[in-house]
């Protein structure tokens, strides 16, 4: 039976105005991510500059800070429950020992996905098309067989793990917009238990440990290793595949191994400090690098380039966003300590089980 803290349970079930809002944006975001989609396919210099340069670069900091606002508006997730709000869902239950092998495989799918932004979805709009067209299939077929969010959401998404290592210290804990009534899909929450009870697991859980340490310890070399790799121009033969993924799994092992060597000297009680530590790290380099390529001085200019300011933005106006983005991060998410929260607020329970 899933534990009902009241600390993170809705009183009610989000109606009225507060309903129609949440509605409204959820609207409104997938009218965006439809646009998006269809100028990748008419027009790609601008849905690659639109998702790549300018969605994808905005997702972190919205992990960091309201993770459960993405949640709630992700046109993939509302994709992934439309057969269960349409009533067509079998809604088979995933068993826990399932529930743990998407766990690990959508670390896996994420360090298998970003590093072929290299070597063609960079710069083929059909190509990004294609790979949106084919994750929103998984989650709409998803949601025809398994309940609620339990697939694609909390399981499959490859984007989920980031979600949980970023989103640890939320601004705020919106209410579920997807979900009318708990259904208790996944067993913690995700979305409503808090992180650090979300991050111990129980011994038989072990390989959901093992994708928490897997992505913890390897996401800041992955992402260092990923920004020393430039965008293939033309089509990628077999050394430019094989330098796009070697480079990052390379730097993302170091880091892994530092994450498990300093784990193996810390007392427990100073694990939580060091996967913050990690995580700030993690999205620290993201932005280091990504905040100059946008304006041009990237190591490959370019690369992820969205307006070219090199000869209107002098390079210290640049070095002060890196450094004050570094600042942020390690202050939110290292030296502040607030009270515990959670992504969402847990609607009312339909049944405990």
């Amino acid at each position: 039976m899933a534990k009902n803290n009241p600390r993170f349970q809705a009183t009610s079930v989000l109606s009225g105005t507060n309903q129609l809002l949440w509605l409204i944006l959820q609207g409104l975001f997938f009218v965006l991510g439809l646009g998006i989609f269809i100028a990748l396919i008419l027009a790609p210099n601008l849905g690659i500059k639109a998702f790549w340069n300018v969605l994808i670069p905005l997702a972190p900091l919205l992990f960091v800070l309201v993770v459960g606002l993405w949640r709630n508006v992700c046109p993939l997730a509302g994709i992934a429950l439309l057969p269960h709000r349409l009533g067509f869902s079998q809604r088979k239950r995933i068993p826990l020992k399932w529930q743990d092998r998407l766990n690990l495989a959508n670390v896996c799918l994420l360090f298998l996905i970003v590093p072929a932004r290299h070597l063609s979805l960079n710069v083929d709009g059909l190509a990004t098309a294609l790979l949106l067209a084919l994750l929103a299939c998984i989650a709409f077929v998803g949601g025809i067989f398994f309940d609620a969010k339990s697939l694609w959401c909390s399981g499959l998404c490859p984007i989920h793990p980031v979600e949980k290592l970023y989103g640890q210290k939320v601004l705020f804990s919106p209410p579920n917009a997807h979900c009318g009534a708990c259904h208790n899909c996944v067993i913690p929450c995700p979305d409503s238990t808090p992180i650090a009870e979300l991050n111990c697991s129980p011994k038989n859980r072990k390989l959901q440990q093992l994708a928490a340490n897997l992505l913890t310890g390897c996401l800041p070399g992955f992402i260092w290793g990923w920004f020393q790799v430039p965008d293939c121009q033309n089509s990628a033969g077999w050394i430019e595949c094989v330098w796009a993924y070697a480079l990052p799994w390379g730097t993302m092992c170091i880091t892994l191994l530092l994450f498990l060597g300093f784990r193996r000297v810390l007392p427990r009680s100073r694990w939580g400090t060091l996967v913050n530590v990690f995580a700030a790290a993690a999205v620290s380099c993201y932005y280091w690098f990504r905040i100059p390529a946008l304006v041009g001085y990237g190591l490959y200019p370019q690369d992820g380039l969205l307006f070219d300011l090199r000869h209107s933005l002098p390079y210290w106006m640049v070095l002060a966003a890196q450094l004050s983005a570094l600042a942020f991060f390690s202050w939110w998410l290292v030296l502040r300590n607030p009270a515990p929260g959670v992504w969402a607020l847990r609607p009312p329970f339909l049944v405990k089980r």
